[in-house]
């Protein structure tokens, strides 16, 4: 598992239908006189009425508004009003004035019914309140702040570009190849083949993101520094993950496709599907999984391919 970095996605379709019938004929009142068997009368078609979609939520329209400025949001979730909330609030709010270039806030009552949805979706009715979640401008959740906590801790919610991007298909219940390598490095084509062969395998195709950072970018320092990747690596390196947060290898140079199948099986051999830590054995209509509440992760061991 890694480390401190993963603290732990509704389409509605609206028709109207026109129904018209065909009826025998019918004698009409006070003439006598009867239609003739072949007539039919067609029936005035009768739309069903359409529910127009409901409005979204205050913190889904923040969560949008965040990731379109291209900033992170942290939501305080909160259900009573005691002295414990209202002094993690206090430090909530103070750190959120300095952050205001980098974030957007929101505060959010978890027994409110307009936010069931986000509720669920973090599992936060069974979490303590108050709660702090931060969420990247990609959707994904950086870190989760239980009880008390300090301004400091919550300025180590933001992570770089290419640790956004991990977090976010990992969150999305999809393995992840965090492929180093820029025009320096060599074996780079032979370090994607695989790695490409991999994720067009129908098998993987829907399950496999493919994220590519350059070794020498400052702003992924701390991001191969938790991989444990050289940023002076005269060579591509390769680092599979598989949720919710695993490591299932580090690979130097060129890599083979059967060996990250091999990988793979070896992975699911060892965890409880149930536990969401498998790497998808089949990529068609997986039913979709409530994401839990982000929990940190210790780093594995890495493999380095013979």
């Amino acid at each position: 598992m890694l480390k401190n970095w993963m603290n732990v996605a509704v389409v509605t379709v609206l028709a109207a239908i026109a129904l018209s019938t065909r009826v025998p004929a019918q004698e009409q009142a006070g003439t006598g006189d009867q239609a003739p068997a072949s007539t039919a009368v067609r029936a005035t078609p009768v739309a069903t009425p359409v529910r127009a979609p409901a409005a979204p939520s205050a913190a889904a329209t923040a969560i949008d508004a965040a990731a379109n400025a291209d900033k992170y949001i942290f939501m305080f979730f909160y259900q009573a009003q005691d002295e414990a909330t209202q002094a993690a609030r206090a430090t909530f709010d103070a750190a959120m004035e300095k952050l205001a270039d980098r974030a957007m806030s929101i505060a959010v009552n978890v027994t409110d019914p307009q936010e069931r949805v986000l509720v669920a979706k973090y599992q936060l009715n069974r979490s303590p309140m108050p709660l702090v979640l931060a969420m990247a401008p990609t959707g994904a959740v950086t870190r989760s702040f239980p009880g008390r906590f300090t301004e400091a801790q919550l300025e180590t919610a933001f992570v770089s570009p290419g640790m956004q991007r991990c977090l976010k298909a990992l969150q999305d219940r999809k393995m992840a190849f965090l492929c180093v390598q820029n025009g320096t490095t060599q074996h780079n084509a032979e370090a994607m083949q695989g790695v490409n062969e991999f994720a067009a395998d129908p098998l993987y195709a829907r399950s496999t993101e493919i994220i590519t950072v350059d070794p020498t970018d400052a702003a992924e320092e701390s991001l191969l520094k938790q991989f444990k990747v050289d940023p002076k690596t005269a060579e591509a390196v390769t680092v599979f993950l598989a949720p919710p947060g695993r490591m299932v290898g580090t690979y130097t140079g060129e890599i083979k496709k059967d060996v990250l199948v091999a990988a793979v099986q070896t992975a699911a051999k060892g965890c409880n599907p149930s536990s969401g830590c498998c790497a998808p054995r089949k990529p068609a209509n997986l039913p979709a999984q409530p994401q839990r509440q982000p929990q940190p992760s210790q780093p594995g061991g890495t493999e380095r391919q013979p």
